[in-house]
């Protein structure tokens, strides 16, 4: 008898917890809560409950991120209707619906689903949406994300419909402690080229500029990488358009505040806190038309408005006093307004081009047109007053005035604005140099310039000659016909020796940033402001032609925010150039190695420049058009910018896989000793492991701080894989931490990221993980991590010095049968 008490005891109390539990995320007319009860979603990520914002006693019924502090608000209910006391409730009405009561039963916001449902219940998912769902039909009726508030989540869709005008946006707080519907607003809007628009009432406030099914063009320094998840998509068929996000291995969102600013919030762990890494707005020049009709913004001059060229202020003293709204109008008249007011014929108009600019509101669009048939088109229409080309929009011309146009100092759109031809003649004259003194001092030089080339050139054929005559075909320092096809060079714009000799001060001493393999690498800066890096292919290289152009074919075709970007080249005679963006940090083994510098790095931006790594090899080898292989993987091949953020750079060895090559031989075994997977260094077999294998070197470097290299006359340890493996085994993991980042509280972290680092330089291509896996331990999604093997090289002979250089020479016997360990140097 006490058994069968027992089971129903258990019975009872199973069905009680079953209930529970599934009540946890859901609401229904008889599971309700009252203030402050809350629901949690599934995953814990997100509570719906009752609040009071900030310097308010006022109750909302919202839902906000469930994080121990920094908990942010994301969603608002009665948001137009505060209760004043804590008596609100959250439950199911007799017709259905989503309501927010206060203790008299008093409606204050309902999800006003029209059709009445007999059974119904929300439930709040781990996306942050919450559901209204009809039990009996089994549907969703209403669901949050159709009515957000002032948050953008990943998954919810900015929407448009362009035959009815109906519109999913966000629409701001009116002030941090009051969540009513303020002046600003944020929606896609239904142009042929849809964009993004900030409103202030019903004013523009801000605006993201076109979408070339990419990026948003009007953002300076969004990149394809950037983009990161971004999406656009056009339903032509349904009348709509929508934007939505989706970013991988990040908790973030955005918001737009009070004042009509857009942030991006990402939430970090270790700090418990949600940062801010986006916002739209840092200068005036983002406020829109700030320099009025036919005003150009440029915030790193002073003053920061100015008319565009052939074009004067409209009211002189209004704009004196810098108040550019009144804009700027046209100085002379265009050739269709000539004939028609004066008769007057003259000559045809042309186009004055403004490089990297952020293009005017309200284009005119042709999908299907050239950049030439785009020119010829805006000059026949009378009407046209500029045009500017996209690969991914197409032709977009402008009549009317011109508003909210902006200078940028990095991305942006070549612009041509119509100008009357005496323009383009005025302007034209003012650089005639018309002081004869001044003109023999440029004659000179002029001369003295090709002098020096000719000399130079003498010089260069008198080189190859030698060469040729001396029959070293690998050594040609010039381009086959197959090898300079233009079909090769596409998209990648090509410089001239004479303006990189001129921004990199004819590659003085004082502007060389370094030496590598490919040879010399100097800064430079162009003649618009733009910094770039140049690497001119030196004679004495071990690398020639073939990696020059395997480089340039390579990343031309690469965009990610952890991939140094090429800007293009320079092919002239005897010189081979390539020009990337100028990283002021230079390489990671200029800090990492550094004993006055590698304090810099503490273990947080340790842990960012190993992600960023390991997110740009992921698009190497996964996530890019190409599959890339890049085979020299190290620590002065990655280059960190001003905020140390990790590039991976050099792809002169880089290989590209086809879509079902898993791996591939070669007879020429290039790279670097020491961050060579075996298989590679032993038999040339390389595939996206021997990557693996270089980046846990790298890894265990970044975590010690040592090179591998260090431990050539260590004592037990052939390399620093040897010395991590001597450690492990001992458990003794904290001798290998670097002591600028032995703290404490990072030492779970670091002894995963040790342990990833030994299960990426496993000697068996196997055994290792792939990049995929490997970002997924790293960040914890993978919890129980396998045992590690024992990694190659790791051993040290004991032998004498003469000894060793004996069998060191006798490394590979005459048939190519023995083989022993190669050192890692």
């Amino acid at each position: 008898m006490e058994f069968v008490s027992s089971i129903i005891i258990v019975v009872l109390a199973t069905c009680f917890c079953s209930d529970l539990c599934t009540a946890i995320d859901t609401i229904t007319s008889s599971q309700f809560i009252r203030d402050p009860e809350t629901i949690t979603s599934s995953g814990g990520s997100f509570k719906l409950g009752f609040f009071s914002p900030g310097n308010s006693t006022n109750r909302y019924a919202g839902i906000w991120y469930n994080r121990a502090s920094g908990s942010a608000v994301i969603w608002v209910a009665n948001r137009n209707k505060p209760l004043n006391d804590s008596s609100g409730i959250v439950t199911i009405s007799e017709d259905g619906n989503l309501v927010v009561l206060n203790g008299q039963k008093k409606v204050f916001w309902t999800s006003k689903v029209s059709n009445s449902v007999t059974n119904a219940s929300a439930q709040l998912l781990e996306s942050g949406n919450i559901i209204l769902h009809d039990d009996v039909n089994r549907v969703n009726i209403w669901d949050s994300f159709q009515q957000p508030t002032n948050a953008f989540l990943s998954g919810m869709r900015l929407t448009t419909n362009f035959r009815t005008s109906q519109k999913v946006q966000l629409t701001s707080w009116k002030s941090p402690s009051d969540p009513s519907i303020g002046r600003f607003s944020i929606s896609l809007r239904p142009l042929n080229i849809p964009e993004i628009i900030i409103w202030n009432d019903t004013r523009p406030f801000w605006r993201t500029g076109p979408w070339n099914s990419r990026v948003f063009i009007g953002i300076s320094d969004m990149s394809s990488v950037y983009l990161n998840g971004f999406n656009l998509v056009v339903d032509n068929r349904e009348g709509t358009s929508y934007l939505t996000f989706a970013f991988a291995n990040t908790t973030a969102y955005f918001i737009l505040t009070s004042d009509g600013v857009l942030e991006e919030k990402d939430w970090i762990d270790e700090k418990g806190v949600w940062e801010t890494r986006f916002v739209n707005q840092i200068t005036k020049c983002d406020v829109y038309g700030w320099c009025g009709a036919f005003g150009s913004c440029d915030s790193e001059k002073k003053p920061i408005c100015s008319c565009l060229r052939g074009f004067v202020p409209k009211n002189i003293e209004e704009w004196n006093r810098g108040n550019w709204t009144s804009g700027c109008v046209r100085r002379r008249l265009l050739k269709c307004e000539r004939i028609n007011k004066t008769g007057e014929v003259g000559k045809q108009d042309g186009f004055l081009t403004l490089s990297m600019m952020k293009v005017p509101d309200l284009a005119e669009w042709a999908s299907d047109v050239g950049e030439g048939e785009c020119r010829d088109k805006c000059l026949n229409n009378c009407s046209c007053i500029a045009y500017a080309h996209d690969l991914g929009i197409g032709c977009m011309t402008w009549g009317g005035n011109l508003f909210d146009i902006q200078k940028f100092s990095v991305g942006g759109t070549d612009l041509r604005i119509r100008l009357a031809n005496s323009e383009l003649d005025e302007e034209d004259n003012k650089v005639i140099i018309i002081v004869p003194v001044v003109i023999g001092i440029i004659t000179i030089a002029i001369c003295i310039f090709f002098g020096w080339r000719w000399v130079t050139k003498r010089k260069a054929m008198k080189e190859r000659c030698k060469v040729q005559q001396l029959g070293k075909g690998e050594a040609r320092t010039s381009f086959s016909s197959e090898q300079r096809n233009p079909a090769r060079l596409q998209d990648l714009p090509l410089f001239h020796f004479e303006e990189l000799a001129t921004a990199t001060n004819f590659f003085h001493l004082s502007d060389k940033l370094g030496q590598g393999g490919f040879g010399p690498v100097y800064r430079g800066r162009l003649q618009d402001g733009q910094e770039i890096a140049v690497k001119r292919l030196s004679k004495a290289s071990g690398q020639g032609v073939e990696e020059f152009m395997n480089e340039v074919m390579v990343i031309s075709k690469l965009q990610h925010r952890n991939l140094v970007r090429l800007l293009g080249c320079c092919i002239e005679g005897e010189e081979k150039m390539l020009i990337y963006e100028y990283l002021p940090n230079k390489s990671l083994d200029a800090f990492l190695f550094d004993s006055l510098k590698h304090d810099l790095l503490d273990w947080r931006k340790r842990f960012n420049i190993i992600e960023g790594i390991s997110r740009g090899l992921l698009y190497l080898h996964r996530d890019s058009r190409l599959r890339i292989i890049h085979r020299d993987l190290k620590a002065s091949n990655i280059l960190l910018d001003e905020k140390l953020n990790p590039k991976i750079s050099d792809f002169g060895m880089a290989r590209i896989f086809g879509g079902n090559q898993d791996q591939a031989n070669t007879g020429r075994v290039v790279g670097t000793y020491g961050y060579m997977s075996p298989e590679y260094a032993m038999n040339g077999r390389f595939s996206e492991k021997s990557d693996v294998f270089s980046f846990g070197v790298l890894l265990l470097e970044i975590v010690s701080g040592r090179k591998n290299t260090s431990f050539y006359n260590h004592e037990h340890c052939l390399s620093l894989l040897g010395y991590v493996w001597k450690m492990w085994n001992e458990k003794n993991i904290v001798m290998l931490i670097d002591p600028v980042i032995s703290d404490p509280r990072f030492h779970s972290e670091i002894f995963r990221c040790i342990h990833v680092g030994l299960l990426c330089v496993q000697e068996f291509a196997n055994d290792r993980p792939n990049v995929s896996t490997v970002i997924s331990m790293l960040n914890s999604e993978i919890v129980d991590l396998p045992v590690p093997k024992q990694p190659p090289f790791t051993e040290r002979q004991n032998v004498m010095d003469t000894e060793f250089s004996e069998q060191s020479q006798k490394r590979f016997s005459a048939n190519n049968v023995t083989v022993t360990v190669i050192e890692g140097r």
